[in-house]
């Protein structure tokens, strides 16, 4: 490797390591702000949140590498411009497509890095991710008492407490209401005050209650249903100087779900997952198609061969093919049975009808037909239409329902390809820019990586509405973000080589000036 080689490649790894951590730090608080509500409150060790931060830092990274690559090129094109290190290296008879390529190689490897972390890591962190925080949203609350109000997240408890000190933690005016024998408001505990603590590593929750009653009210003996006459009502009261209660508090532990209810979410899945689960939805909508047309035979029975529906070719190679595996799964299962030798009997020779017997026939049936409809007719016909309808608008939704599972596969079968070439687009904006600007630091280049990144998440954003849509094509609508971007990167590299100066107010009179004149002489 060159000299020139080695300090343009030292120059960029630099910036792009320290606004890649930048940019994922800001793409995780943004993204743990949607779910900041469902977290706090809920007691959780920072294990939890570290799990949390780190799956989630995962997730969001096939998105921070294309800003990251964008921001680290400009910044580092951009003070080789500033500090006249690029017209050295010009002057050196080294062309601008030669110094960019030792970063350029790099780049690709990091659109390896890139496809392989979206396509391996990145499903495994959303299932980790997401099926965690579907748990800690099931998570109840932590244990709070306030005062004057009811708290009734122990299963079968409420408790109120009338003041609460802080401090010392004594409570004052405690009504604790049993409900854990579902016989309503039967057992009730007031007590004049209190303690509260957990006990066994949080896992029960002790109260310590001082000059208190217990009251608990109850039946005396079985009613008797077929009399009428109910059971007599009893009723206790109890004095105590000091009580000791344990409730479990099992119930405000994070209970982790099985992970296989989670994974057949496009987020969870790689390539090849989403391959065979197109597959598999292809064949169900092939099944599917299948048995509407051989429906028509049951709905339209009257007609006639020559009135039949016809499958297009695609069903009818579809259907010889799912027979013809059914067939050989048949002759693989079945087992060989020795023939016996069987008689036939002769099939006897068909016998005509008289002509007289023909003629009454074809008599009857013509005034049959001639025969005008009776309502009891027309109500079934009308009443099979309508069957036949709704059998067919059923069928209709479950094809669309397929049409849509297999675009939200195949969407996001395309996205973890785009995510990548992303970053070669990025570079082929940041480096050509940063020499045209010649502006180093974190001012223009941050504003211009701003304006760049939200173009391609806007265009990312339409395209993968367009597809789910179906305004667009799958392929257009995925690769739309990065076919401008490679547009506009190829337009900078191409000014870049010529050393326009785009960002000076002189090239635009200029080219105003030139304008002019054209118009003029004309």
């Amino acid at each position: 490797m060159k000299k020139i080689d080695k300090l343009i490649l030292t120059s960029f790894i630099g910036p792009f390591v320290l606004t890649f951590l930048v940019v994922v730090f800001i793409l995780l608080n943004i993204h743990m702000l949607k779910y900041f509500d469902d977290i706090i409150g809920k007691d959780l060790g920072w294990d939890v949140i570290g799990q949390l931060l780190f799956y989630f830092a995962v997730f969001n990274t096939p998105v921070a590498l294309p800003l990251a690559v964008l921001l680290s090129s400009l910044i580092t094109f951009g003070n080789l411009g500033e500090h006249f290190e690029l017209t050295a290296i010009k002057s050196l008879g080294i062309s601008m497509l030669r110094s960019l390529l030792p970063i350029f190689i790099f780049v690709l490897f990091i659109t390896l890095g890139a496809f392989l972390v979206g396509n391996y890591m990145v499903p495994k962190a959303a299932l980790e991710a997401y099926s965690l925080l579907y748990d800690i949203k099931q998570k109840k609350p932590a244990l709070d008492l306030r005062q004057g109000t009811f708290y009734n997240s122990i299963p079968g408890i409420s408790i109120k407490v009338n003041h609460k000190n802080p401090e010392t933690g004594i409570l004052q005016g405690v009504i604790i209401y049993d409900h854990r024998g579902r016989s309503g408001n039967k057992e009730v505990i007031v007590a004049d005050s209190g303690k509260m603590y957990t006990i066994l590593n949080d896992s029960y929750l002790k109260l310590e209650l001082f000059h208190g009653y217990n009251y608990l009210e109850g039946n005396t003996g079985a009613t008797d249903y077929s009399s009428g006459v109910r059971a007599e009502e009893s009723y206790r009261k109890t004095q105590f100087n000091k009580s000791q209660i344990v409730f479990d508090l099992s119930s405000f532990g994070l209970n982790r779900t099985d992970k296989k209810w989670f994974q057949s979410n496009r987020l969870m899945r790689n390539m090849s997952q989403l391959r065979a689960d197109m597959d598999s939805v292809r064949t169900n909508k092939g099944a599917e198609m299948i048995s509407v047309y051989a429906s028509a035979r049951s709905m339209f029975t009257y007609h006639t061969k020559k009135d039949s529906i016809t499958m297009p070719p695609e069903i009818i190679k579809l259907k010889a093919v799912r027979d013809s595996l059914a067939q050989a799964k048949t002759q693989a299962d079945a087992t060989p049975v020795i023939p016996r030798p069987t008689w036939t009997q002769p099939e006897p020779t068909p016998v005509k009808a008289p002509i007289e017997i023909r003629a009454y026939s074809r008599l009857k049936s013509d005034s049959l037909f001639k025969t005008p409809y009776s309502v009891y007719e027309i109500s079934t016909a009308l009443s099979n239409v309508r069957l036949y309808k709704s059998q067919l608008l059923t069928y209709n939704e479950r094809l669309r329902a397929y049409e849509n599972e297999y675009r939200v596969y195949y969407i996001q079968w395309h996205k973890i390809m785009a995510q990548a070439i992303a970053c070669i687009a990025m570079f082929l904006i940041g480096a050509p820019l940063g020499a045209i600007i010649k502006k180093g630091g974190l001012g223009v280049p941050v504003l211009m990586s701003i304006l760049f990144f939200i173009l391609f998440y806007v265009l990312s954003l339409m395209g993968e509405k367009w597809a789910k849509q179906a305004v667009l094509g799958v392929e257009l609508s995925m690769w739309l973000a990065n076919i401008t971007l490679f547009a506009i990167g190829l337009l900078f590299l191409r000014q870049a080589r010529a050393d326009a100066r785009l960002f000076d107010a002189d090239f635009y009179s200029v080219a105003w000036d030139r304008l002019r004149r054209r118009f003029s002489k004309k």
